[in-house]
C-alpha cells in the first residue's frame, strides 16, 4: 500500500499556476475550451477528463475556502459577501456548462473504450447529474446555498451567562457534567431558553428552505424532495424502505439497551428520577473528565494518540497543523458544529470544530481526523470525481477512528480509572446515538412527504417522533416547550438535508471494523486503509467489502452488533 502524509498540491497543466477565481469572466474561457475541444481519440478523451478535473478542483477549493472563512467568523460581513458572491454569481453560471460537459462525455464515441471497471461509478454519477439538471433550478439552488448558511449565523450569536461569565452554548454544555445538580439544571434551562429566543427565526428559515427544496424536486419531476434527494445523494444501494426498517430496528434492538444504560445511570447518581440535565453527570465527588485545556493541547494529544495507532495517521494531522488547517476552539461569532472540509487541489483538508475541553471534543477531533485521513488516502486518485466517495463510507472512516483510537486514549487521561470512564462514555454514546439518528431521519421523511404542513403540525409531529425514540427512564415533565423545538439544534436539517441516516449505517460499519480490530489490530487498520484509498471508484457495497464488512441494514445484523458493543461495555 502506497500512501504518504507528505501531500503535494496538484500540479496545474490546464490553468496557469497563478490563476485565482475572482469572477465568472475569468473562468468562462476554460469552460469554453472544454466545451469546444475536439476529441479525436481515447487519449484525447483522457486528457480532456484530466483538464476538466483540474478545473473542478480549483473551483471546488476556492468555494471551500470561502465557506471555511465565513464559518470561522460569521460576524465578518466581507467573508459572508465573498461566499454569497460565489454562490449567487459564479456557481449558477458554472451549472449549465457542467451539464453540457457531462452530455459531451456521455455522447463521446470513445467513452465506451474507457476502462469500464475504473470509470463505472464516475460515469454513473455523470448520468445521474444529467438526469437531475434543470435550468429552472439554478437560481433556486443558488438561493438555497446562501440561505442554508443562515443557520450558522443565527446559532453563532447564541451565548448564555453562567456565574457572571459569557459562554457559547457549546462551552456552556460542560456545566451539564457538573456534580452539582442545581448548576446542571440551571444551565440546562439557560441553554434551552436561549435557543427558544430564536425559535421563530429558525422556524421561518426551515419553512423557506423546505418550500424551495420542494420546488427543486417538482421542477425535476419528483413527487417530493426526499425522492429527489435520494437520487442526488447517489443512494443507489438502499431505499426509503431500508430507512424505515432501520427506524424499527432501533426501537426493537437499541432502545432496550438505552433504557438499561439510563437505569444504571439513575442508580449510580442515587436519584429517584432521572432528568435530562442528569444524563451527562457523574456522582458527587467524581470530577467531570477534562482531557485537555485548549486547542493547542487537543491538537498535540490527538497527534500523539493517532501516532501510536499508526504513524501515518499522526503525520496527517501534523501536516494539517503545519499548513494552518485547524480551527478547533469554540468562540462567539463562530458557526456551531464541526466538519472536515476536503480541499481538492491542495489535498490536506481543513478541520473546524467548537472544542470546550470535554470528552465529546476528543471524539469529535478523532472523528474529523478519520475524515481527514480519508482525504489524504484518496488524494492521489486521478480525477477529482474519483474522490467523491459515498457519504456512508466517509462516516465509516470517521466513526471507526473513534473506536480504534480508544485504545490509545491514555494520552488524554492520567489515571486508569479516568480512561475506563472515558471508554464507558464513548461506548454508551455509540449506543445512545442511534435513537437520535432515527428521530432526525424519520422527521425528515415526514417533513418532506408533507411539504405543505403548518408550523403547528411540524411541532406536533416532531414531538411525537421524539417521544417514540425517547427513553421512558428519563423524566421530561414540564419541558414540552423545549422539546417541541428540539429539532432546531440539528445543523443537518438546515444545511445538509437527509444527511443523517449515513451516521447510522456508518456506525454499523465502524462497529464491524472495531470487531476486526479487537481480533487483529493490524489487519483491521489495513482493511480500513484499503477501503479508503478507493475513494469513490467502487460502489458502496464494494467499499464495505474492501473493508472486510458486509453492507447489511437488517434488524438481525443491527441486533448482533449492538450486543457486541454492550458486551464490550460490560467488560470494562
Amino acid at each position: 500500500m502506497n500512501y504518504s502524509a507528505d501531500i503535494q498540491k496538484l500540479p496545474r497543466i490546464f490553468l496557469p499556476e497563478d490563476f485565482v477565481v475572482t469572477n465568472w469572466e475569468g473562468l468562462e474561457p476554460y469552460f469554453n475550451n472544454l466545451d469546444q475541444r475536439e476529441i479525436k481519440s481515447l487519449t484525447d478523451l483522457e486528457q480532456w477528463l484530466k483538464d476538466a478535473s483540474e478545473l473542478e478542483a480549483v473551483i471546488s477549493e476556492d468555494a471551500c475556502w470561502r465557506q471555511i472563512k465565513m464559518t470561522c467568523d460569521t460576524e465578518n460581513k466581507e467573508l459572508e459577501k465573498s461566499f454569497n458572491f460565489f454562490m449567487m454569481e459564479i456557481q449558477p453560471k458554472i451549472q449549465p456548462y457542467s451539464d453540457k460537459l457531462n452530455k459531451k462525455l456521455v455522447d463521446c464515441s470513445f467513452t465506451k473504450d474507457l476502462d469500464q471497471q475504473k470509470y463505472f461509478t464516475y460515469l454513473r454519477n455523470v448520468k445521474k447529474n444529467i438526469e437531475l439538471f434543470r435550468e429552472a433550478n439554478i437560481p433556486l439552488q443558488a438561493e438555497l446555498s446562501v440561505m442554508q448558511q443562515q443557520f450558522g449565523v443565527i446559532s453563532g450569536k447564541m451565548t448564555v451567562e453562567v456565574s457572571g461569565q459569557e459562554y457559547t452554548l457549546q462551552q456552556a454544555a460542560k456545566f451539564l457534567e457538573d456534580p452539582d445538580r442545581t448548576i446542571r439544571e440551571e444551565v440546562y434551562h439557560k441553554i434551552n431558553k436561549r435557543r427558544l429566543q430564536d425559535k421563530k427565526e429558525l422556524n421561518d428559515l426551515f419553512t423557506s428552505l423546505l418550500q424551495k427544496r420542494h420546488q427543486v424536486a417538482t421542477n425535476t419531476g419528483f413527487e417530493n424532495f426526499r425522492d429527489y434527494r435520494f437520487v442526488e445523494l447517489g443512494r443507489f444501494d438502499y431505499s426509503k424502505e431500508d430507512c424505515y426498517q432501520f427506524h424499527e430496528a432501533v426501537k426493537l434492538h437499541v432502545m432496550p439497551l438505552v433504557n438499561q444504560l439510563y437505569e444504571t445511570k439513575k442508580k449510580k447518581l442515587g436519584l429517584d428520577t432521572l432528568r435530562p440535565w442528569d444524563v451527562e453527570a457523574e456522582p458527587a465527588g467524581i470530577q467531570p473528565l477534562r482531557p485537555f485545556k485548549d486547542g493547542e493541547e487537543l491538537t498535540e494529544k490527538t497527534i500523539a494518540c493517532l501516532d501510536e495507532l499508526k504513524s501515518f495517521f499522526g503525520d496527517c494531522l501534523k501536516k494539517m497543523k503545519a499548513m494552518g488547517h485547524l480551527d478547533l476552539e469554540s468562540r462567539k461569532g463562530k458557526a456551531p458544529g464541526g466538519y472536515n472540509c476536503p480541499l481538492a487541489e491542495s489535498g490536506a483538508p481543513f478541520i473546524f470544530m467548537n472544542a470546550a475541553g470535554q470528552l465529546d471534543d476528543v471524539t469529535t477531533m478523532v472523528h474529523e481526523g478519520g475524515h481527514a485521513i480519508h482525504s489524504f488516502l484518496s488524494h492521489d486518485l486521478e480525477l477529482t470525481g474519483f474522490k467523491e466517495y459515498p457519504t456512508e463510507i466517509a462516516e465509516v472512516a470517521s466513526m471507526a477512528m473513534e473506536l480504534f483510537s480508544m485504545d490509545k486514549w491514555h494520552v488524554f487521561f492520567d489515571s486508569k480509572e479516568e480512561l475506563t470512564r472515558a471508554k464507558e462514555q464513548q461506548l454508551e454514546r455509540v449506543i445512545t446515538i442511534f435513537p437520535w439518528i432515527a428521530t432526525i431521519d424519520k422527521f425528515q421523511h415526514w417533513a418532506y412527504e408533507n411539504p405543505d404542513h403548518t408550523e403547528e403540525e411540524r411541532l406536533a409531529n416532531w414531538f411525537s417522533i421524539a417521544n417514540e425514540f425517547s427513553s421512558p427512564v428519563i423524566d421530561f415533565s414540564g419541558l414540552d416547550d423545549y422539546r417541541r423545538f428540539g429539532w432546531q439544534r440539528q445543523l443537518h436539517l438546515f444545511e445538509v438535508p437527509f444527511y443523517y441516516i449515513e451516521y447510522g449505517i456508518a456506525q454499523l460499519g465502524a462497529i464491524g471494523l472495531w470487531q476486526q480490530y479487537k481480533q487483529n489490530p493490524e489487519a483491521a487498520i489495513n482493511n480500513y486503509i484499503k477501503a479508503l484509498q478507493l475513494g469513490g471508484t467502487k460502489t458502496l457495497p464494494e467499499l464495505f467489502t474492501a473493508a472486510g464488512l458486509k453492507f447489511d441494514l437488517s434488524p438481525a445484523h443491527i441486533r448482533e452488533l449492538m450486543l457486541f458493543v454492550k458486551e464490550e461495555l460490560d467488560g470494562l
